[in-house]
């Protein structure tokens, strides 16, 4: 898995993830949005356009990375998901509680701050 992060302090903060998201990768997800989570209000749109697969662990990263940034007065969105993921995260009742958005620019086009 790859993840890269595209943003600065103060800003709307992309981070993409491509590969397999599971238990043997998902620890460097959740340790990216640890980083780019740590700022007040954080604004976070994570592009999982490139995710082959997920299980689990990789549901809890966008999981405990809303939460986080909600605690800290920001948002985290997930974009770009492929058919199976966005089955996936409806499959598992996630879809009402992290903002799921069908583009990287519709995420980042949104003015809400939920």
């Amino acid at each position: 898995m790859h993840v890269s992060v595209i943003g600065n302090p103060g800003d709307t903060v992309v981070v993409t993830v491509r590969g397999d998201l599971d238990l043997d990768s998902a620890t460097v997800l959740g340790t990216t949005l640890d980083r780019v989570l740590d700022q007040p209000a954080p604004r976070v749109v994570v592009d999982v356009s490139g995710v082959a697969f997920c299980d689990s662990t990789g549901l809890s990263s966008f999981v405990l990375g809303h939460h986080r940034a909600r605690a800290a007065g920001g948002w985290l969105r997930v974009a770009a998901p492929s058919a199976w993921l966005l089955g996936l995260l409806e499959t598992v009742g996630l879809t009402p509680h992290v903002e799921i958005y069908p583009s990287v620019a519709d995420a980042l086009a949104t003015d809400r701050d939920l």
